[in-house]
């Protein structure tokens, strides 16, 4: 891939763009890219609210099989 520079990007097509975001982003390591603080927060949150109610969850299969008994 040549040099990149506004102009070059601005030629590629929307799907080569995202494909170049992916790639940039997939090159950096966690401690390049940390999360602020109050993200960090708000995932250790979300996941302990997500084990708290695992037991009660429903698996795929089942619901499936649920929603096709509703099914007119």
């Amino acid at each position: 891939m040549g040099t990149l520079t506004e102009a070059t990007i601005a030629e590629l097509s929307a799907q080569e763009r995202l494909s170049l975001i992916a790639l940039l982003w997939d090159s950096l390591s966690d401690d390049q890219a940390p999360l602020p603080e109050a993200q960090r927060a708000e995932l250790e949150r979300r996941l302990a609210r997500f084990e708290e109610e695992r037991a009660g969850a429903v698996n795929w299969d089942d619901l499936k099989a649920e929603l096709r008994t509703r099914a007119p």
